[in-house]
């Protein structure tokens, strides 16, 4: 199966290699109003090769063979109107729909860590945790898609002086305690009553003891480790629930957090001084990779050991990047952060670049790249928070969604039972807030609304999924299987005008699902299913399927139809979103 476009791309670029010897030619395809798609390479080529814009492309159209695609027409200055034919058309979509991979190229397989999520442990994870970890599951299911090797990193926080002060804390209230049973049901409420005792003034001794409690934890005391595992078990649980609310891919085989790290981190220190990377400064241990300056223009420095002995998120970071290019072998390595650490991973990557951790011995590289993640914004234009002004909890957050989901399923499918409606609910209500954030560019803020984000019209997680609901009831209607119609190999024809744009629009499935694995935009196969949705809408409102009086004519809309629904189903899927059978 082949994208149109790609097609045309290719034969246009070979065309001006031909006529002018020029090679990689981009021939600056365009949508166009009278044709399928209008190539305006000869308007820039024109005084580069000494001649009129018209004249160039009539040489493009002589050397451009089409006899198996389409035809061709010069108009205007310059333009070349390429028209598909229906027959090539129909051809491509009957590879399309034998594909079990609907025409996803399998890619030459690369090994790709993908650093997301990474919420802290004995904390609840927040609205800040919801972008990293629904574009990084995206990304992780496009990459498997394409045949690359995904390694999923769970980057948690649980290690450092935090525990502490919790493992103090939880001595002191007992194991058996409401006090200590808030690890499982309010994390928060547990960590902020340790954070008070820590921060009191009048009581000094708790925190020396909760740093103390520090040191034994570093010198892995059996007491001390068996409550911070006991931690983790907890927060693992907690995960699991956020995970599984989010149909998110992550498991405990996942989790990569900063203790995975520790015994590195010396050996870390070790060979960046050995290499002449590592210098003392105002008693630290940093580097101070090149190019980067504060605002007094004096040379920036990455902190690896702090002045009292202690390593902090650098350390564990260069650790983690040299783990992973040495001895996972990646080929890529996505981090999947907020965009205010951008500086922190230039600085990360440079130093790795220095110490000679991204070549390999055959000369590859590894290259990392830093996926930034946008703010999510309330109405006013600030960080979303509670009306208290604290950070607005992710279960809270996916709860809120679920339940005005239920209020828009129950009023309009009063006919289910209530165990539907609330299948469906959930599915809706996660798939909008998804969905809302997967349809912008990861790197840019955006406002949070639910009633937009809930809309059955527009480009909204609903509308996509109601577009294969509705397919769905076609073929209850009908009594037959999408799947079943797919298989038969029935034909297809593309004589009416939605029928061709439709078509074509399946045809491009494949090149969106590359492209979003080459450049990491989830947010363009999220546009991509909009698009078709409404390419199906305009074909369902003008083509009779169902009722179509010619039997080949009514076997081609279907099999175009299954197309649509094969198609929609899979790329929600690979942003993470359940399409509901009903709705």
């Amino acid at each position: 199966m082949l994208d149109a476009a790609s097609v045309l791309s290719d034969r246009v670029s070979a065309a001006i290699e031909a006529a002018f010897g020029l090679e990689g030619v981009d021939p600056v395809l365009r949508p166009s109003q009278f044709a399928d798609v209008q190539a305006n390479a000869a308007l820039a080529l024109a005084k580069k090769v000494g001649t009129n814009p018209r004249e160039a492309a009539a040489r493009i159209t002589a050397n451009l063979d089409l006899s198996d695609v389409g035809t061709v027409e010069v108009s205007g200055p310059g333009f070349l109107n390429i028209t598909v034919s229906p027959e090539w058309i129909a051809g491509q979509v009957a590879a399309l729909v034998s594909d079990p991979r609907l025409g996803v190229p399998a890619q030459p397989q690369r090994v790709i860590p993908i650093d997301y999520s990474a919420p802290n442990v004995a904390k609840e994870m927040h609205v800040g945790h919801l972008r990293t970890t629904i574009v990084g599951d995206s990304l992780a299911r496009t990459l498997e898609r394409l045949g690359h090797r995904v390694i999923r990193q769970n980057h948690i926080g649980d290690w450092g002086t935090p525990f502490g002060m919790l493992i103090e804390h939880y001595l002191e209230v007992g194991e058996d305690s409401p006090e200590a049973d808030l690890l499982r049901t309010d994390p928060n409420a547990f960590y902020q009553a340790a954070r008070a005792k820590f921060d009191d003034a009048e009581n000094p001794a708790w925190a020396a003891r909760a740093r103390e409690r520090v040191v034994k934890l570093q010198a892995k005391d059996p007491a001390t480790i068996a409550i911070w595992q006991g931690m983790i078990g907890h927060s693992k649980e907690y995960f699991h629930r956020i995970y599984d609310a989010l149909v998110v891919t992550l498991t405990d085989d996942d989790l990569a957090g900063e203790s995975m790290y520790d015994p590195m981190l010396q050996s870390v220190c070790d060979e960046l001084i050995e290499k002449g990377l590592a210098v003392e400064s105002d008693g630290a241990l940093c580097v101070f990779p090149e190019g980067f300056t504060g605002r007094d223009d004096k040379p920036l420095p990455l902190i690896v050991r702090k002045s009292d002995g202690g390593y902090g998120y650098a350390t564990t970071d260069l650790a983690a990047i040299r783990h992973r290019a040495r001895d996972l072998g990646a080929d890529q390595i996505l981090y999947v952060v907020g965009a205010s650490q951008n500086l922190h991973f230039r600085m990360i990557f440079a130093t790795a670049e220095a110490a000679g951790w991204l070549t390999r011995e055959d000369g590859s590289r590894v290259q990392p790249v830093h996926v930034q993640i946008g703010s999510v914004l309330g109405s006013d234009g600030k960080i979303l928070r509670t009306r208290s002004g604290s950070s607005l909890r992710l279960a809270a957050l996916i709860q809120e969604g679920v339940e005005k989901a239920a209020a828009v399923v129950d009023a309009a499918r009063s006919d289910l039972d209530d165990d539907e409606r609330r299948r469906i609910a959930r599915q809706v209500g996660v798939g909008a807030v998804k969905y809302a954030d997967l349809s912008v560019a990861h790197d840019t803020d955006y406002t949070f609304d639910f009633d937009r984000m809930l809309a059955l019209t527009g480009n909204t997680g609903p509308y996509l999924q109601y577009a294969t609901a509705r397919i769905r009831s076609i073929f209850r209607k009908a009594e037959l299987d999408p799947a079943a119609v797919l298989g038969a190999g029935l034909g297809v024809v593309v004589d009416d005008p939605t029928e061709r744009a439709l078509a074509l629009a399946l045809l491009g499935y494949g090149s969106v699902v590359a492209e979003v694995g080459d450049q990491l935009v989830p947010h363009r196969l999220a546009g991509y299913l909009f698009e078709l949705a409404q390419a199906f809408t305009s074909f369902y409102d003008a083509c009779p399927v169902l009722t179509a009086e010619d039997r080949g004519v009514r076997d081609s809309r279907l099999t175009l139809t299954a197309a649509t629904l094969a198609v929609l189903v899979d790329g929600l899927g690979l942003l993470g979103i359940d399409a509901p059978d009903r709705m």
